[in-house]
């Protein structure tokens, strides 16, 4: 092989797969975690798959890769999962998962050439997730959102208002929390209609502020549709950064 062609090949080949995404389960039991790519991307592990306590699995990603992962617990063979499920499948190959779930969210090489991550409780929580720059550069911002971890770690389904509580199918234990949208589906909940600018969305003036419960027990995640100033994180994008994504972290 001619080795200016091998040099080419190389670089090309570091160019367009330029991130690693490392998927880690640290809960005493299986996940079956699901990965949707914004459109025009591709779903990593075709979407999803069964990933045992303690075990993990990385995925090589484009330079320019966005999407969102979130875990599904108690699934079957068929893919019946008592949260988070895609419709009934193992690999979601496209199809986004149920509400509730807790999201990491990821847009790599972004406006100004940033990647942009966040985990949003926007959907409801099922799962504690962080996402953790590995192999990272900062912006140089020395700031907390500057290349640093993004998470909710707090088990929030022992603290969920009875309302917008999911309980097993025993009926012993709470297994996800949902959004407020979800729950009432109201424009002023929702951030819709009237109330789809953060100016006429803000949480405080909700007839229950129910973002301010997620909030404090998980301050670095989003927690309605508006709480993008506390919760995005930034990395540099060139050169590349990885990272690890940690369901009960």
């Amino acid at each position: 092989m001619d080795f200016k062609f091998l040099l080419f090949f190389v670089q090309t080949a570091a160019v367009t797969m330029a991130h690693v995404i490392t998927i880690k389960n640290n809960c005493p039991f299986t996940i079956w975690p699901g990965i949707l790519g914004n459109p025009g991307h591709e779903h990593l592990g075709n979407g999803g798959f069964s990933l045992g306590s303690y075990q993990s699995r990385s995925f090589n990603t484009p330079q320019n890769w966005a999407g969102r992962i979130w875990g599904r617990t108690r699934c079957n063979d068929q893919g019946k999962c008592e949260t988070a499920g895609c419709g009934n499948r193992i690999e979601c190959n496209g199809a986004g998962g149920e509400p509730p779930a807790s999201l990491a969210e990821m847009t790599f090489t972004g406006a100004g050439g940033k990647d942009f991550y966040d985990v949003s409780l926007v959907d409801g929580y099922n799962l504690p997730i962080k996402m953790v720059p590995t192999a990272h550069f900062s912006n140089s911002n020395n700031d907390k959102y500057d290349c640093k971890a993004a998470g909710c770690v707090s088990d929030l389904n022992s603290k969920c208002p009875h309302e917008l509580s999911i309980w097993s199918a025993d009926g012993f234990n709470v297994v996800a929390c949902k959004s407020a949208c979800a729950k009432f589906n109201t424009d002023t909940y929702c951030c819709r209609g009237a109330h789809k600018t953060p100016e006429t969305c803000k949480s405080s003036s909700w007839p229950k502020n129910y973002p301010a419960y997620f909030k404090a027990a998980c301050p670095d995640a989003y927690s309605y549709a508006y709480d993008d100033t506390t919760s995005t994180f930034t990395c540099r994008g060139n050169p590349s950064t990885n990272y690890d994504v940690i369901f009960c972290p």
